[in-house]
Order: structure tokens, then C-alpha cells, then sequence
């Protein structure tokens, strides 16, 4: 074994006699290498700098697999030379090769084979394609242990093993697309200070909503009631529905909230989060009582007459200078994928949601009715088809070349294999990437801060100011209602237009021109004596 180290080492110009005296020793000391992987960690880790390069060895070589605390402990710095030539090394190649295929960089494809994937073979002593989910278990548990040991943070190493492990979904080693980093926190946690009994009624509210309502909707009720419980269980902690009362409970809270702070931004709360609020604490009183559950109220304790109202504000489109500026960023910028996107929902004023459900087989082409997006089920859970022209075409020609390819993703209404239009690294774009990217090219474009809902706004305005039906408004942008789309109607009446330029001229003729100012000298400078 010691020749064979020793031959390594040629092969890879490196080796010397204290590095081959410390082989030496290590092989009298554990004949059979694997015991040493029984020892403490603390005697794994005190090998020193002319025994690692051994133990290195018996790594890529498959004649050691160390526990999985050694491989969390240990750095391998001078890895990509000893793995040349093993079957380790054949397996970290074709591993690259995928993720670059997912879109990685070779920069980030190959620190995600040194510091994943290359710990995971070495554990287990399995071949790429015969690792599982369970290996990538060990390996966070043993990264969690080291964590709570030294304080040296498990983050980084936790996102390299997501990433490694939708690389091994499109490859077909895995069964399934891994679960992203960040998860939700339960309720019970998003609910975290509320006290007993209230904590666990609105816990088993929240979890009977999510049977009707989408994750989003629910978790924007978590947020909101948990605002209304924090402020009536500091009136009573024992609290429970039954025993609100309108006096001492529902009205002090409502009078506290124009002068409630929002939690992100630091501002007072508006008058459509308030509207929201207290539609989220009388739904809650109301579902509860029709559910018959026993702490539910005895008598109505919210009115019509409590929400404020709202303002109606038109459509915030962009001007047509600022969208041709933000459309020119957009073309020349660099995150090409993202920006793309952000063209593709300009140029069919698409939700930003509708937008990254997109398949790849959107595109309907029709022998005389031309080209045709199916938008998938959205906000208001319709289906529709919106006219595409020549220039939509080709921005979802250039998406589909800058799209990272691989396995079907499940679908996350249904759950069945889709291939969606936007992915990047193996996973659907987020629409958190789109946000950033419409931000960075608005401050580049100097106009300030823009919202992807308002490039649906300029669309719908700009088919407005060409004259398009209200009719045609409607299914083209998804409307279930002609309220909705008769907000973009306000914005350019040409009915109020034409009122409003017959009477001017009229006024105008009965009037008669305005006198013009005489012509009259300069008045001369005053004159110093």
C-alpha cells in the first residue's frame, strides 16, 4: 500500500521522505486503514500535514470511508490532483459535466464536486449513481453537529448539498427534485409568542384554511392574525374567541390600527393593509362559528360599517419614455434569462405568477389566426389564450436557448411532470430574481422604482390607446369581470376626449380670440444722477 502511495505521489510530482516515513508509520499503527475510522475524531484530526496527504490516498482510492464528522471537519485542498486517474475522479468529471449542463459555472460546478459530492463518495464508497437522499441526510446531520460544536455556520455547505442534489434529479440518480433551502416556517413557530389557549386555536385554524386556500393566501393570514392575537391576548393572555367582546377587545384594536407599524418597511400601515387585517380577524370569528367550533363567539363582532375605505387609484403605467428606457436596459442587460422574462411579460401583460408557470409547449400556432401564449391558471384560476406577435416569438426563442434543459419538474398545482419555460440551475425561476433584476435595470434606466404588475399595467394601457374593445380587454388579460378592465378604460376615455375638444372649441367661437399684449418698448433702465 505504501508502494502504491508512493507511485502516486510520482505520478503527481509531489512526495518526499517525511510524507513517506508518515505512511509508514500510519500502517503500523492501523494495518487495516478502516480501523482507523473507528478511532475518536479527535485522533482522526490530529493527523498531521505528512499524514493527511496519505489519508487523501486512501480516500480517492476507495481503501478508507472515514465517518461523515471527519468529512465535515476536514479540508481537502490539494483534491482535484490526487482524484486524476481514480474511479472518484471519473465520477467528480461526470458530475461537473451535468451541472454545467444545469447552467452552474465551472467555477461553481466544480466547488459543489470538491465540497459535496466528493465527501458523499468518499463516506459511502458507492459510485455516483448508487447515492440516495439518506447519504445527504448523514451528511447535514454531521454539518448541523459540527455547527453546534464550534459555531462554524453549516449555510453554505447546506445550499452546495441542494444544489448537488438537483444536479443528481437531472442526471437520474435521484427519485425527486429536492426541497429548496428555505422552507416555511410551520405555524406553530410563525405563531411563536402568542400564548396558550389562542396559539393553538389559530394553529388549527390556519391548518384547516390551507384545504381551500393557496399556501401564499394562508400564509398571509398566519401574518395577520397573528397581529390581531398579539394585541388582544395583551389585554387577557387566557383569552379565547368566546370571550372577545366588542367593547373591550374588537374596537381598541381597531382604533390601534392606523397607528400600527408595518414589521417590514418600518411605515404605518395603509389603509388597504388595514381594509386586510380586519377582513382576516372577522373571517377567522366567522369561519370558526360557522364550523361550530366550541370557542367561537356567541355574537357578531364585526361590521360593514369597520372597514375603511379604500382608495381607487388608476393603474400605474409606465410613460411611454420611461418604458422605452426600461425595455433598452432590459435588452442590453446581462442576466440575460431574467431580463428576457421581464420582456416576455411586457409584451403580454402576464402576471408575474402566470408568468413562471409557462410550459415549454406555450406556443400555439394556428393556420390563420397566427401565433397564440397559453397562459396557465393564474391569480383568478382561468386559462386563456393571448395573441403573440413576431417580437414575443423571438424573446421566447432566445428563453428557450438560455433555459437550463434536464427532467420534467412536478408542477406545483398538480404535482405531475412539467417542463417549464423558465429554469436556471435545475429549478424554476423564482420570482424574487425577476424582482431584482426589474430593480437593477430601473435604477440603471434612472426612473425609480418599478413593480413587475406595472409592466402588465403598460401593456393593457398601450392596447387602451390603440383602441382595443373592452371585450378584448378582458380575455386578453385574464379579467373575470369588465370592472376590472374598465380601470384601464378610465385612464384614456376617448368618449371624454372628444367632449372635451367640441367644448373647449365651442367656447372658444363664442368667446373669440384672446386679445393679444400690445407690443410695447422695454421700459429704460432708471438713470443714476
Amino acid at each position: 500500500m505504501v508502494a502504491a502511495y508512493l507511485t502516486h505521489q510520482h505520478r503527481t510530482g509531489r512526495g518526499n521522505v517525511s510524507f513517506t516515513q508518515a505512511a509508514r508509520v500510519f500502517m503500523r499503527r492501523w494495518p487495516q486503514p478502516q480501523n482507523w475510522a473507528d478511532e475518536a475524531l479527535q485522533v482522526q484530526l490530529s493527523a498531521g500535514c505528512a499524514t493527511r496527504p496519505f489519508i487523501t490516498f486512501l480516500l480517492v482510492t476507495g481503501r478508507l470511508h472515514p465517518g461523515w464528522d471527519y468529512m465535515v471537519n476536514r479540508k481537502f485542498s490539494s483534491l482535484w490532483r490526487d482524484v486524476e486517474d481514480t474511479a472518484i475522479g471519473a465520477d467528480l468529471e461526470a458530475f461537473i459535466e451535468a451541472a454545467r449542463g444545469c447552467g452552474y459555472s465551472e467555477r461553481v460546478a466544480s466547488a459543489m464536486a470538491s465540497q459535496v459530492m466528493a465527501r458523499v463518495l468518499f463516506a459511502t464508497g458507492r459510485p455516483l449513481s448508487q447515492t440516495t437522499y439518506a447519504d445527504f441526510d448523514a451528511l447535514t446531520a454531521a454539518g448541523v453537529r459540527r455547527q453546534h460544536a464550534t459555531g462554524r455556520t453549516w449555510k453554505h455547505y447546506r445550499a452546495a448539498a441542494t444544489a448537488t442534489k438537483t444536479v443528481l434529479f437531472h442526471m437520474g440518480i435521484l427519485p425527486a427534485l429536492p426541497e429548496p433551502c428555505q422552507q416555511p416556517w410551520p405555524f406553530t413557530r410563525r405563531l411563536e409568542g402568542i400564548p396558550e389557549p389562542m396559539h393553538s386555536i389559530l394553529v388549527r385554524y390556519l391548518q384547516r384554511k390551507t384545504v381551500t386556500c393557496k399556501p401564499k393566501t394562508v400564509s398571509c393570514l398566519a401574518t395577520r392574525l397573528k397581529h390581531f392575537a398579539t394585541f388582544i391576548t395583551a389585554i387577557d393572555p387566557e383569552l379565547i374567541p368566546s370571550e372577545l367582546t366588542r367593547c373591550d377587545h374588537i374596537e381598541p384594536w381597531l382604533v390601534s390600527l392606523p397607528h400600527t407599524l408595518n414589521s417590514t418597511t418600518g411605515a404605518l400601515v395603509t389603509v388597504a393593509d388595514q381594509a386586510r387585517r380586519i377582513l382576516a380577524a372577522a373571517n377567522f370569528l366567522a369561519d370558526i362559528t360557522e364550523w361550530e367550533w366550541p370557542e367561537a363567539p356567541t355574537r357578531k363582532l364585526f361590521y360593514s360599517s369597520d372597514n375603511p375605505r379604500l382608495p381607487q387609484p388608476l393603474p400605474r403605467f409606465l410613460p411611454p419614455d420611461t418604458d422605452r428606457r426600461l425595455t433598452e436596459e432590459l435588452t442590453a442587460s446581462e442576466n440575460r434569462l431574467a431580463a428576457d422574462a421581464l420582456l416576455l411579460q411586457r409584451a403580454c401583460g402576464l402576471r408575474i405568477g402566470e408568468l413562471l408557470d409557462l410550459e415549454l409547449d406555450a406556443v400555439i400556432d394556428t393556420p390563420h389566426a397566427g401565433s397564440w401564449l397559453k397562459v396557465p391558471l393564474g391569480k383568478l384560476d382561468t386559462e386563456r389564450m393571448v395573441p403573440i406577435d413576431d417580437e414575443a416569438l423571438e424573446i421566447i426563442d432566445r428563453i428557450i436557448a438560455l433555459r437550463s434543459p434536464g427532467r420534467a419538474i412536478p408542477h406545483p398545482r398538480t404535482g405531475q411532470p412539467a417542463q417549464f419555460l423558465f429554469t436556471a440551475h435545475g429549478r424554476r425561476l423564482s420570482a424574487n430574481v425577476l424582482r431584482h433584476e426589474l430593480r437593477r435595470a430601473a435604477t440603471s434606466a434612472g426612473i425609480g422604482h418599478v413593480t413587475p404588475h406595472q409592466l402588465r399595467h403598460t401593456y393593457a394601457t398601450a392596447l387602451v390607446n390603440a383602441g382595443v374593445s373592452l371585450q378584448a380587454l378582458m380575455s386578453i388579460l385574464g379579467h373575470v369581470s369588465a370592472e376590472m378592465s374598465l380601470r384601464y378604460g378610465h385612464l384614456f376615455d376617448t368618449t371624454i376626449r372628444a367632449e372635451y375638444e367640441r367644448a373647449l372649441d365651442l367656447a372658444k367661437n363664442r368667446i373669440g380670440a384672446l386679445p393679444q399684449p400690445a407690443n410695447t418698448a422695454p421700459p429704460s433702465p432708471p438713470q443714476h444722477g
